[in-house]
């Protein structure tokens, strides 16, 4: 189900240059007749979309769509995996996205993830008019543009102007549980957070496992979150239809790094975004001008 989003100061200057760029640059690749580009929010759950027609000099149309529809370009941002085949190729797996490309000029598609640091930040989606091979060579490259567009999107991020909602006014969809809890400034506060959610968990009935599994994660998080922004942050946990998405909401600035980069393997918090990297189903962040939010998925 597709959303509108207003496409003014709402979107953000910096991403709506970087997507309308990105949408520029794609298009003109030979063979490429429609260019879409996803960006993970809300906790991974939506994807703020926009494509090559929806582009402009006045602006970028974007739209909200739910992140567990079935179509290619959801799947490579959910998994952090690309999909990409000819029309026929992909038709048992997505027949009915399949089906809405028949009669139009695309013939293949390649729907890749949007990379940066370990995360899956959204993903884009090229359409072509004839077939392609999908060697090695245009696989590493398709790659590589992944990366280069995770790069500079993070950059966008951090110039956003778009104004933030609190983690408290956020919608809750319908039949979904959600807890909130207010972290101070304070390494000790990072035990009560860990409190927070285990007793918040049982309460919901959670399964032990997944339990101690989203209590390493958020440790991690909240520890990030303190320790490299000496400011607050807020906790949200939603349970919806077994799967739990867990947000930590700092109120520093981007600057300030609340996000670790992994590369190094000797660094501390490093290695922590590495052990949520490695136990949730999926994690990423969000950067704005007011400050960062990471999240993390654990499903059944």
């Amino acid at each position: 189900m597709h959303r509108a989003v207003d496409s003014g100061s709402d979107t953000g200057l910096n991403i709506a240059a970087w997507a309308r760029d990105a949408l520029g640059s794609m298009n003109d690749v030979p063979g490429v007749c429609r260019v879409g580009l996803a960006l993970a929010e809300g906790g991974g759950r939506r994807l703020r979309f926009t494509a090559s027609e929806r582009a402009s000099d006045a602006g970028v149309e974007w739209c909200h769509v739910d992140a567990y529809d079935d179509v290619p370009l959801n799947t490579a941002v959910r998994t952090g995996k690309p999909v990409l085949g000819a029309l026929d190729d992909l038709d048992e797996r997505y027949a009915g996205f399949v089906e809405r490309q028949r009669g139009t000029s695309t013939v293949a598609l390649a729907a890749i993830p949007i990379v940066t640091t370990g995360q899956t930040l959204g993903g884009y989606v090229l359409f072509f008019d004839h077939p392609q091979t999908f060697d090695p060579g245009h696989l590493l490259e398709l790659a590589r543009v992944g990366g280069d567009l995770g790069a500079a999107l993070r950059r966008a991020e951090q110039g956003d102007a778009r104004p933030h909602v609190a983690p408290a006014d956020e919608l809750v969809p319908a039949n979904a549980v959600v807890a909130v809890h207010d972290v101070p400034p304070d390494p000790a506060a990072v035990a009560q957070a860990r409190r927070f959610l285990r007793h918040t968990l049982r309460d919901w009935g959670v399964d032990e496992e997944t339990t101690d599994t989203a209590v390493l994660c958020l440790s991690e998080l909240v520890t990030n979150a303190v320790i490299h922004t000496h400011a607050d942050c807020v906790v949200r946990v939603l349970l919806e239809q077994g799967i739990l998405t867990t947000t930590v909401r700092d109120t520093g600035t981007p600057d300030a790094a609340s996000v670790e980069q992994f590369d190094d393997p000797l660094r501390v918090h490093g290695r922590g975004l590495q052990l949520v990297d490695a136990l949730a189903t999926r994690w990423g962040s969000e950067l704005d001008t007011a400050g960062t939010t990471v999240w993390f998925v654990l499903e059944p």
